[in-house]
C-alpha cells in the first residue's frame, strides 16, 4: 500500500514538472518594463522572475506604481490580479457588516511584439466590465548621463507675470481654478459646502519639451497637495510634506518611485525652491539647494500622465484638481543633445 501511494505521488510530480516548466518559458517574453496605453490615460506594468515564482507591480491610471495579488501564466496569457476591500453594507454606527474582496483581472497577450491586454472588473450589481488596451516594451534606461557635461540652450520663462498665455488646461469639461494674482499663478480649486463637488483642472504649457533643466518655486499650504509633471509624463510631489518621514509620496519625489534621500522641505506656506534636471530618462531633483534625488533612473511614468510614452515631447503640467498652491519664477533651459 505505500509503496502504491509512493508510486502515484511520484508520478503526479513527474506530470507536474513539464508544466512547471512550460508556464516558465511561456512568461519569458513577458518580463520586463510594458507602457501601457489605456483609454484617455497610461498605465505601466513590470514583470520579474524571481526564484521560483512571477512577481510583478502595475500602475493603472492614478495613484502609485504597486505589487499586484497574483501573476500567473494560463497557457500562453499572462494574468495579473488585483485586490481591493468593498464595503456592501453596514449598521446605525457604520460599521461593516458585509465586504466583499474583489480580485480584478488584467490579462495580457502577445501578438509579435504587440500587447493586447484587457481589464476585466466585477461591478456592484454582479455584472462585470472589459476594458481592452494595449502595451509596448519600454528600452532598458541607459547610463547615467554625465550632468557636468550637459549644453543647454537659452532659458525660457514660461510665467509673464499677467496672464496664462503660454498655458491652456489639460482636460476639457473641467473648471479653471488658475489665475495670476500679485504676479504669482495661483490655483484655488474653492469647495462650496453643500454644492456638488467641482471638478477644478490641470494646467499644462502649450509647448513640448525633451529633456531640460526646469527651475521654479512653489508655496504650498498646510495640507495641500499638487505636483510638477515632466513631460506630462513623470511627476515630481509637490505637497505640505514638513516634518514627516521619507517616503516616495513626499515633497520632491518622484511620485511613488523614487524616495529622496533626506528631507529639505520648509514649513507649509513658505515658497519653496525646485531645480530639476532630466536627461536620458534619468532625473536630478534639488530641492531648497539640497539634492534629494541625484541622477537616478526612471523606469517608467507616474500616476495621472498624459501618456506612458517616454521617448516624445511633452509639456510641463502642474496639477490642480487637489489643492490650493502658488508657483512663479517657473524657467525652463532645454538641453541640447548633440
Amino acid at each position: 500500500m505505500l509503496r502504491k501511494i509512493s508510486l502515484i505521488g511520484l508520478l503526479a510530480l513527474l506530470l507536474t514538472i513539464p508544466n512547471v516548466s512550460k508556464a516558465v518559458e511561456s512568461a519569458k517574453p513577458f518580463l520586463g518594463r510594458w507602457a501601457l496605453f489605456l483609454p484617455g490615460g497610461a498605465g505601466w506594468l513590470e514583470l520579474k522572475q524571481m526564484d521560483g515564482y512571477l512577481d510583478a507591480s502595475l500602475l493603472w491610471y492614478g495613484g502609485s506604481v504597486e505589487p499586484v495579488t497574483s501573476v500567473y501564466m494560463e497557457g500562453e496569457t499572462l494574468v495579473v490580479t488585483r485586490t481591493r476591500n468593498i464595503v456592501r453594507t453596514t449598521d446605525a454606527a457604520g460599521a461593516a457588516t458585509r465586504t466583499h474582496i474583489v480580485n480584478t483581472q488584467f490579462r495580457f497577450s502577445l501578438y509579435g511584439e504587440q500587447l493586447v491586454g484587457e481589464e476585466v472588473s466585477p461591478e456592484k450589481d454582479g455584472s462585470c466590465t472589459k476594458m481592452r488596451f494595449t502595451g509596448r516594451k519600454i528600452a532598458d534606461v541607459p547610463s547615467a548621463p554625465d550632468l557636468s557635461k550637459l549644453v543647454f540652450g537659452k532659458p525660457i520663462k514660461l510665467l509673464n507675470g499677467k496672464d496664462i498665455t503660454g498655458w491652456k488646461l489639460l482636460e476639457e469639461g473641467k473648471v479653471n481654478g488658475w489665475s495670476i494674482v500679485d504676479g504669482v499663478l495661483v490655483n484655488d480649486p474653492a469647495q462650496k459646502e453643500g454644492q456638488p463637488h467641482v471638478q477644478y483642472g490641470n494646467l499644462c504649457t502649450i509647448d513640448k519639451y525633451e529633456d531640460f533643466n526646469l527651475k521654479l518655486q512653489v508655496n504650498v499650504p498646510a495640507g495641500s497637495n499638487s505636483g510638477v509633471y515632466l513631460r506630462g509624463i513623470y511627476e515630481i510631489q509637490v505637497l505640505d510634506s514638513y516634518g514627516k518621514t521619507l517616503d516616495p509620496h513626499n515633497m520632491g519625489a518622484l511620485y511613488s518611485r523614487i524616495t529622496p534621500s533626506e528631507s529639505a522641505e520648509k514649513p507649509a506656506g513658505t515658497w519653496q525652491d525646485l531645480d530639476i534636471t532630466l536627461c536620458e530618462r534619468h532625473v536630478t531633483v534639488i530641492l531648497n539647494g539640497k539634492t534629494i534625488i541625484n541622477n537616478q533612473p526612471v523606469l517608467g511614468c507616474t500616476g495621472g500622465a498624459i501618456t506612458p510614452d517616454e521617448f516624445i515631447p511633452g509639456p510641463i503640467y502642474l496639477q490642480g484638481d487637489h489643492g490650493k498652491v502658488s508657483y512663479r519664477n517657473i524657467e525652463i533651459k532645454p538641453i541640447l543633445h548633440k
